[in-house]
This record gives structure tokens, C-alpha cells and sequence, in this order.
């Protein structure tokens, strides 16, 4: 039972995270283009703000309960005398993970911090910059999310 409910925080983390890279780099970026500079940076900044506290959360949550399954597999198998093999498509999944954690600390404790002084002094083009640099980064991490789902979902074996 624990395992399941584990295994559904973990799943449904990864969709908001996910979901959200989705939804701010096809919708929201594009549907803000008709907006002034001021007040498209203004709402970017509170739009990901909000957003990047969320992946916070979901971020702890996957690694949590990733951490968590792989121990209790890990775990099994030596109560069963086996020795524990972490899948290929398991540390495929944690490596990228990892790394995407590493990204977003980046894109939420760097660039954001930016955004946010620039917004604050009204430098709208400084603040142009760093959205470009973050939507770069959210694309590459989205990119990463997708390899993992596909990875995982289908295997290594394409």
C-alpha cells in the first residue's frame, strides 16, 4: 500500500512538473507575446514564481519517493538473497532526473533571482533576457522530462 501511494506522488509530481514546462513554453508564453514589455515580464515573474514554488515541492517529492522505491527494491531483494541490479531504465531515470533537479536550482535560485531584480529596477530588457535564458533552460529540461517518460515507460530498447 505504501508503495503505491509512493509510486502516485512520485507519477503525479512529475506531471505538474512536467505539465507546467509544457503549459508555460506552448500557452502561456506565446498568449503573453501581445502584452507590453512591462507587463509581460511582471506576470511572467509572478506566473513562475508561483510555478517554480510548485516544482520545488514536486521536485522533493520525486527524489523522496525515487529514493525511497529503489531502497525498498534494493532492500527486498537482499532479504531474498539476491544481488540488487538497479535496471538500466531505473538509472537512466535517476541520472536525468538528478540533472534536471541541477538545471531547475539553476533556472529558481539563479535566473529567477535575476528576473526578479529586474523587474524590481524596471529593466525591462534585462528582464527580456532572463526569461530567454530561462525558457532555454525550461525547454532543455522539458526535453530531458519527455526522454525520461519515453525511457521509462518503453524501455531502452526503442
Amino acid at each position: 500500500m505504501l508503495y503505491t501511494a509512493l509510486k502516485t506522488v512520485h507519477l503525479l509530481s512529475i506531471i505538474v512538473w512536467i505539465g507546467g514546462m509544457v503549459f508555460a513554453q506552448f500557452f502561456l508564453r506565446p498568449a503573453l507575446s501581445q502584452l507590453e514589455s512591462p507587463q509581460r515580464i511582471r506576470l511572467m515573474q509572478d506566473v513562475l514564481g508561483r510555478f517554480f514554488d510548485a516544482v520545488l515541492v514536486a521536485a522533493a517529492l520525486t527524489l523522496g519517493s525515487g529514493i525511497w522505491m529503489i531502497g525498498r527494491m534494493a532492500r527486498q531483494m537482499a532479504q531474498s538473497g539476491v544481488k540488487f541490479n538497479m535496471p538500466l531504465e531505473w538509472m537512466v531515470m535517476a541520472t536525468l532526473g538528478l540533472l534536471m533537479m541541477l538545471i531547475f536550482g539553476h533556472i529558481r535560485f539563479v535566473l529567477f533571482v535575476r528576473l526578479s531584480r529586474a523587474v524590481t529596477a524596471a529593466a525591462w530588457p534585462a528582464g527580456g533576457a532572463v526569461l530567454a535564458s530561462i525558457r532555454t533552460w525550461v525547454m532543455v529540461n522539458l526535453v530531458l522530462g519527455v526522454l525520461i517518460v519515453v525511457v521509462t515507460l518503453l524501455g531502452l530498447s526503442l
